[in-house]
């Protein structure tokens, strides 16, 4: 079979998804560090997003259709369980994350440090302020979805963990959320526990500041 080939920039969250989804199932892979509005993505997604996946002659983009299409097609622990329950809570999990955490947390409050839109290019103080008590909220909803297991689905490492898990350490690297995660203590320890997993520390971003990337 041929090999995946990931596309999309190293530092991007949802690159880090897809790669995170191959670490786990020990999916030999490439991975094509590309910056934003590279013309290797957009030859596959329509707008521009990344990751984009080539696996032989078949290409795909949006992380949640690749990072499925990998569960599915090759053996290793599955991240979206048999279970038809598990299943459903996975993508309940994995759509929240992705039309509202992202969006009030990477969108917003990690763009207002890495893409501001300050005159001067400093971190936009009155977007962060602005959107700290949703980071806060969400946070505390996510801080009550692992305490009693560990986990958002189950007893289990699913697909739901992996696309939250980098999303934490990128708030995790500003101190307003730093200090946001650190009080929220069923969530800290989540995410000091699953940072622990080769899956995750294989797919660590490259030191540096993070840069600005059309996700998906």
């Amino acid at each position: 079979m041929a090999k995946p080939e990931i596309i999309g920039a190293s530092r991007s969250s949802y690159t880090r998804v897809v790669r995170m989804v191959c670490e786990e199932k020990a999916i030999d892979h490439t991975l094509t560090d590309v910056p934003v509005g590279a013309p290797e993505v957009r030859a596959i997604h329509p707008f521009g997003k990344m990751p984009v996946l080539r696996h032989g002659d078949y290409e795909l983009f949006e992380s949640k259709a690749i990072a499925t299409y990998l569960d599915r097609v090759f053996p290793g622990p599955q991240l979206i369980p048999a279970d038809p329950r598990d299943a459903a809570l996975t993508e309940q999990w994995v759509s929240l994350v992705n039309t509202v955490v992202d969006r009030t947390m990477i969108r917003t409050y990690v763009f207002a440090y890495i893409a501001p839109k300050t005159s001067d290019g400093t971190p936009d103080r009155a977007a962060i302020e602005a959107v700290m008590p949703a980071v806060c909220e969400q946070l505390a909803v996510l801080d009550r979805a692992v305490a009693s297991t560990g986990y958002l689905v189950g007893e289990r490492f699913t697909l739901a963990d992996v696309n939250l898990m980098p999303i934490l350490h990128r708030v995790g690297q500003f101190p307003e959320g730093a200090h946001a995660l650190a009080a929220a203590h069923h969530l800290a320890r989540y995410y000091a526990a699953h940072a622990a997993r080769p899956s995750f520390v294989r797919t660590d971003p490259p030191p540096g500041p993070p840069r600005r990337a059309a996700s998906s």
